[in-house]
């Protein structure tokens, strides 16, 4: 079927109200600061859909837009939720979202794209450098001269130019290209790869921390600007202090394990009941850690006067604290630790983490018949935030969000027949 477009038949369009696809904007109230704020998610896979969802979580209405295929890690399971609806990895990326489905590579899908984007505050994309300006909507040259005061944050790998502008991104390869896989791991294995994808996640942090400055300065220029966020950039700026200690001394970092590159006892110990974790980044806390253990005589021995001479002699000083605390439970000497003020832990499953009383109390593990997952992690003291809501089911929401814009039934029918929805 052949599905018109506004060139070949203006009459067959209504008037579209881009700005009335964000149904709730106008008067959502106590959702966060960001009530009412209209963003426009284009992007897939992790970092461009958590800085959607981080802004969701402050009362930003966000719709997302999918091709009919979906977002690919709503297959990256098992598990999956919602009957095989997406998968854990899908739902923790795209809660309190609305969702629709749209097929770009038509005229029709980019039409209503055009519509979507002219009712957007914030538009947040990572297509493969140059897809939007293929299509028409290119922010340098078209978006950002029609919409003046959009704000756009692109995510890309390395950037559009340079050397290696343009190339595809992803958190491991960014790991091992940014130096971070070199000195994760011990000084005889292989480099590691981060075990979550932190490169990413701190790329979204700063592409939401980027959108809330240029919202700022919006405020007093009227203007909107683009937010440009690399991976690259991301995982560069992850290298403290290993990068400092390179410009500074001339050597290269190296691989030492859970040892702290400059600071000595700061690392995993194995106590009579798992995995301890200690660190003693100062004279007085090692000392209260030398009492704490029995071993007063330590603080004053030469060998570990200062936190260089500690360094010096690490190898020996482990030797004798993993002795005493391999006869220790964890809970016990965690509190008592606490007591005297030395920072450690057990180290914890992510289970035994999540289900923390202390991460109870802050809200940050929900389980309830409403939702199940992390909660809300940046606090204000005086503006709440969104609680969050379950990802919906691809194009859940395509119907309500065209209705609402103006379009009608007979042509979301239209629409829907010719697949622009995906398959009909």
């Amino acid at each position: 079927m052949t599905v018109t477009t506004p060139a070949e038949n203006p009459a067959a369009m209504p008037a579209i109200d881009g700005r009335a696809a964000w149904r709730s904007a106008d008067t959502a109230t106590g959702n966060g600061v960001l009530t009412g704020v209209r963003v426009l998610d284009l992007s897939r896979v992790l970092a461009g859909p958590y800085t959607a969802q981080i802004l969701a979580d402050h009362g930003a209405e966000v719709i997302k837009v999918e091709a009919p295929t979906g977002d690919e890690t709503r297959s990256w399971g098992p598990p999956f939720l919602e009957s095989g609806a997406s998968s854990a990895y899908y739902a923790s990326l795209n809660h309190s979202k609305d969702n629709v489905v749209l097929d770009l590579r038509t005229d029709a899908g980019r039409e209503i794209l055009g519509h979507l984007l002219a009712g957007a505050d914030i538009v947040v994309e990572n297509f493969k450098a140059g897809t939007l300006a293929r299509w028409g909507f290119d922010y340098e040259s078209v978006l950002s001269a029609r919409h003046p005061q959009m704000i756009y944050c692109r995510i890309t790998g390395f950037g559009v130019d340079g050397p290696m502008g343009g190339l595809p991104g992803y958190d491991a390869v960014l790991q091992s290209f940014g130096g971070l896989m070199s000195i994760n791991g011990y000084p005889d294995g292989n480099p590691l790869r981060v075990g979550i994808p932190i490169v990413d996640i701190v790329a979204a942090n700063m592409a939401v921390s980027g959108i809330l400055l240029a919202m700022l300065e919006r405020g007093r220029s009227g203007q909107g600007q683009l937010v440009d966020i690399t991976l690259l950039d991301s995982v560069l700026s992850l290298l403290h202090p290993h990068a400092a200690n390179w410009m500074a001394g001339g050597t290269v970092p190296q691989r030492t394990g859970d040892f702290h590159p400059t600071v000595a006892p700061y690392q995993v110990f194995r106590a009579a009941d798992g995995d301890f974790f200690v660190s003693a980044a100062n004279n007085r806390q090692f000392r209260a850690l030398t009492e704490t253990l029995g071993l007063p005589g330590l603080a004053g021995d030469p060998r570990f006067t200062s936190n260089g001479d500690r360094y010096a002699h690490r190898d020996e000083l482990v030797a004798l604290l993993g002795e005493r605390i391999a006869q220790c439970s964890r809970e016990d000497l965690g509190r008592r630790l606490e007591e005297a003020g030395v920072p450690a832990s057990p180290v914890h499953t992510v289970d035994e983490a999540l289900q923390s009383e202390q991460a109870r109390h802050r809200g940050l593990y929900i389980d309830d018949d409403d939702y199940r997952g992390i909660g809300v992690p940046i606090a204000l003291g005086r503006s709440g935030h969104r609680r969050p809501r379950p990802a919906v089911p691809l194009g859940a929401d395509t119907t309500a969000v065209l209705t609402a814009m103006g379009y009608g039934t007979d042509r979301i029918d239209e629409l829907r027949a010719a697949g622009i929805f995906g398959n009909p």
